[in-house]
């Protein structure tokens, strides 16, 4: 087997770069990187290149960004490459044609510990559950998404007090080495495809897209489950509360479990350290926060200029 095989990568987000510059400066041949088109963002509408396409621009790898994955002139130019193998890392939903090219088949790399979360938000999504561990999975693609026969897994543990974001920039240092032991394991023959064992359904969690009714904060809930949900939707899209009509993000805060007389909802300051909201058995202390139209602030910098009474 070709100890040196001829790789293209897809992925379009900063997540998927860790493993594209791990594959380059390994010394692995990455013949194309197929990304996402350019697409206008900003006040001006700029148009925007993807993270990967600015890691593969600035190495000299040739880019693709087709539209639609099926399209003919794409499929023609994706098999001149003669890719032994395709990394994918997050990117979207390959079909058949696409990933049954390479003769080796095609790798995904997966933000959780498969079977467990499958879908689009795995990272969020653990958090947001509470889970105290996570890990990353290679695996190889087929029709139904994720649930490819396993490669390799590695478990990461997970902060009490952890951010999506915090998580993702761990994960995806960790999920880039994973995916060189995985094409090494491969080549050396040491490595053995496992089927994914799903023996009652009813156990598995799922990591479907975030909408914005998951980023609501209900103050009727615990106080655990709403620090979870700040902590899994930080930094992006954010957790929210509306406050004086205004849409009110909050991106870190701590939990007490307290007894307290007050409506679930209601907030409560001493105008220069602290503001916290009531919730069902306690209090959540903000902070990190941002009022619609502002600057992201730490609280104390936010009370400076809030008036409470307004």
């Amino acid at each position: 087997m070709n100890s040196n095989p001829r790789i293209i990568f897809m992925g379009t987000p900063d997540f998927a770069v860790a493993s594209l510059r791990a594959l380059f400066e390994s010394g692995f041949h990455v013949v194309a990187v197929v990304t996402a088109p350019d697409k206008p963002a900003g006040r001006g509408l700029r148009l925007m290149e993807s993270a990967v396409k600015q890691y593969a621009v600035k190495k000299n790898i040739p880019v693709l960004q087709p539209e639609k994955l099926k399209d003919p002139q794409f499929l023609e130019q994706l098999k001149s490459y003669q890719a032994e193998i395709q990394v994918v890392v997050a990117f979207r939903m390959l079909p058949e044609i696409v990933w049954k090219m390479p003769s080796m088949g095609t790798i995904n790399l997966h933000g959780s510990l498969l079977p467990q979360y499958r879908g689009a938000a795995p990272i969020n999504r653990a958090i947001m559950n509470g889970e105290t561990k996570t890990g990353v999975t290679t695996f190889k693609l087929q029709q139904e998404i994720d649930t490819g026969n396993i490669l390799l897994l590695e478990e990461i543990p997970i902060g009490p007090n952890e951010t999506a974001g915090e998580l993702h920039d761990r994960m995806k240092e960790i999920g880039a080495g994973l995916v060189i032991r995985t094409i090494r394991g491969l080549l050396d023959g040491t490595l053995q495809e496992k089927p994914q064992h799903v023996t009652d359904p009813l156990t598995l969690k799922t990591a479907p897209k975030i909408f914005t009714a998951d980023c609501e904060i209900n103050w009727l809930e615990p106080v655990s489950k709403i620090h979870n949900q700040i902590r899994g939707l930080s930094p992006f899209p954010g957790a929210f509360t509306y406050f004086r009509d205004k849409t009110l993000k909050i991106f870190k805060a701590h939990p007490e479990e307290k007894d307290h007389g007050l409506k679930p909802g209601e907030m409560e300051t001493d105008g220069r350290k602290w503001l916290r909201f009531s919730a069902a058995d306690g209090y959540i202390y903000v902070e990190e926060i941002q009022l619609e139209g502002k600057k992201r602030l730490l609280i104390a910098d936010f009370l400076r200029g809030f008036n409470p009474k307004a």
